[in-house]
């Protein structure tokens, strides 16, 4: 009887656990987070950076969050004067998903005008969380034209 209790206190113990990270996890995907790095250049993403800010989208083929997101950078650049949506392709460039730590796509790092990391979110953003990241970074820039989409 003590065997069959000790059984289930573990399933039960395990399924709670597994249900708490799920939340956390949960509501952790799509936050934007301050992180530090190296500024970027253009020559890293060959793309041309945003005059006051760059929205950097790491994406895969079949990633059906890359799709919304790109939706969503594409209207946030569009909003505001001087700022590029530069799209980045996973699968090609190994190199800036292993300096940046690209674990899974979407992928969105918010670039100033001279090319620091402000913020970085992993999976699908909001785009209120995507504005307000992108006020951080163009705050105290200069006024430039918006540019268009580019996909590396």
């Amino acid at each position: 009887m003590q065997t069959v209790m000790a059984g289930i206190a573990t399933v039960v113990t395990t399924l709670v656990l597994g249900v708490v990270i799920g939340l956390v996890l949960k509501r952790r995907d799509g936050r934007m987070r301050v992180v530090e790095h190296a500024p970027v250049t253009s020559a890293d993403l060959a793309a041309d950076l945003g005059e006051r800010a760059t929205l950097v989208q790491f994406s895969t083929a079949f990633c059906q969050p890359c799709r919304a997101t790109r939706r969503i950078l594409d209207e946030v650049a569009a909003m505001v004067p001087g700022v590029r949506h530069v799209e980045i392709d996973a699968e090609s460039r190994l190199d800036l998903v292993r300096r940046f730590g690209v674990l899974r796509t979407p992928t969105v790092l918010v670039l100033d005008g001279a090319g620091n990391v402000v913020k970085r979110a992993s999976g699908l953003p909001r785009k209120a969380d995507v504005i307000g990241a992108l006020g951080a970074a163009v705050d105290g820039t200069s006024h430039g034209p918006s540019q268009a989409s580019d996909k590396v």
